[in-house]
């Protein structure tokens, strides 16, 4: 998990362009915040050097452009902020130079310091705000924010990070309210109940897993163990039942079944599908491992933003979403192909109406003649088209011959029509392939999740 920020430098006042670079990239190297200098990383330039290099290349935009810089932007700062305990300082600055090569595009020198004086990881990455060939200045685009912190929630997905999901204003939680602390006693019936999974051979074994676990143990008439938090013991036989010391004897020695009780520590299954899948793709088990064999996890990682911007947080959601974008690509895919075919009709019947006005006389002139063959023959052109024009009116259910002026007008509203649905239909259309690619890779990977899990099954009945 990342939050991004960026910001625009300017020079200081009273100071000049030189130093103010100089005191910003200063800052950013400043050795006890840097691991004496080892988190520190440039591109297009050498860190020792950063400030003079970016003047170097302002002068170059100088004579390439002819434009000269006085109290512009002279750089730009993205701070980047990782989550505490979830990414190495190493990783962070690895992080924090991929995502200032995406972001410039390679067209800028940039350094990237990491800062290790704060409880929370944080990137310092100053780039130029003149190209490194001197032929143009960064420009600091609408919404340039939104789109580095989508670049980053990217790169974090794409190296198995987590990433903030937005939540509106009304649904964030209040600073007055705070998680609930962990009982005690409710922490050692955790560790009980994964000390008792591993199926210890007898109580002194019990013992030292709760030993290896981090507990002092008193023993005695009524057994009595103290954790790092705790400043008394607490007697096993005060814990809840099927936590007891008799308990525990019976349950390994097979007399009794340990039914192990939901407490308030177990975190339930998350219901938002976005943080399940972001669990399991940071877990990268066996299953994930053959799931990214055959999907690419960049690939997986758009997906993820695409079902966040788009608000999906459950399976029945995406699943919903996808019908309903189906359904309403195939509506609109009826109407448009509807439009067409009544387009093609009156193309046709405009033709016909044409050539029967033309030919009416002659036809008349030929009825008048008792139908001649030699009449016939002499207008053969015109009364074929006469008959045909005849023919493609009954055809068609015409009774009364319509305006040419009428059907023209009929033409010009359905092809307005079809283009304003064809452009809604490209939109639902591409909305429809992205969820159901989405589909495809979040069933994918809860595929591989239960083979894995149908295996190690399979394995312990053969044990």
């Amino acid at each position: 998990m990342a939050a991004v920020r960026l910001i625009a430098l300017h020079a200081t006042r009273g100071r000049s362009v030189a130093r103010s670079l100089g005191a910003r990239t200063d800052y950013a190297k400043n050795p006890e915040k840097t691991e004496k200098g080892e988190l520190v990383t440039a591109y297009g330039c050498d860190p020792m050097t950063v400030d003079e290099e970016f003047m170097l290349q302002k002068r170059l935009y100088a004579q390439v452009t002819g434009k000269y810089q006085n109290r512009d932007v002279i750089a730009y700062q993205i701070r980047q902020s990782f989550k505490p305990g979830e990414i190495t300082p190493e990783e962070a600055n690895r992080l924090g130079h991929e995502l200032a090569l995406r972001f410039t595009k390679g067209r800028y020198s940039f350094i990237v310091a990491t800062h290790t004086d704060r409880a929370h990881i944080h990137n310092h990455i100053v780039f130029n705000s003149t190209a490194m060939d001197g032929s143009r200045k960064f420009k600091n685009f609408w919404f340039s924010g939104i789109a580095l912190q989508r670049l980053s929630d990217l790169v974090c997905l794409e190296n198995g990070l987590s990433v903030i999901t937005p939540a509106p204003y009304s649904e964030r939680e209040k600073r007055t309210t705070f998680p609930k602390k962990e009982n005690i006693r409710t922490g050692i019936c955790r560790d009980i109940d994964q000390i008792l999974a591993e199926k210890p051979k007898d109580f002194q074994d019990f013992i030292r897993a709760m030993e290896a676990a981090g507990y002092e143990i008193k023993p005695g008439k009524h057994t009595a163990v103290r954790g790092k938090n705790q400043k008394t013991f607490i007697r096993l036989d005060s814990l809840n039942e099927g936590y007891r010391e008799s308990d525990i004897r019976d349950i390994i020695a097979g007399t009794r079944q340990h039914d192990a009780r939901p407490h308030a520590y177990h975190q339930q299954r998350s219901v938002n599908l976005l943080i399940d899948i972001q669990k399991k793709m940071q877990e990268k088990g066996a299953g994930y491992a053959r799931w990214a064999t055959v999907y690419n996890l960049k690939e997986m990682s758009k997906t993820l933003l695409f079902l966040r911007d788009h608000r999906i947080d459950s399976l029945e959601g995406l699943h919903t979403a996808v019908a309903d974008a189906a359904a309403k690509r195939d509506e609109l895919l009826a109407t448009i192909q509807a439009s067409e075919k009544r387009l093609a009709e009156i193309a046709t019947l405009k033709k016909h109406v044409i050539n029967y006005s033309k030919t009416r006389s002659t036809y008349e002139a030929y009825r008048k003649a008792g139908y001649s063959k030699k009449f016939f023959e002499a207008h053969r052109e015109e009364l074929t088209l006469h008959k045909a024009a005849k023919q493609a009116f009954d055809e068609l259910g015409v009774r009364k011959i319509p305006k040419v002026k009428d059907l023209s007008a009929e033409y010009a509203d359905i092809l307005s029509g079809k283009k304003a649905a064809y452009a809604d239909y490209r939109k639902v259309r591409d909305e429809a392939q992205e969820l159901a690619i989405a589909e495809r890779n979040i069933a994918s990977l809860y595929d591989a999740e239960r083979k894995e899990e149908q295996e190690r099954q399979t394995a312990e009945k053969a044990h």
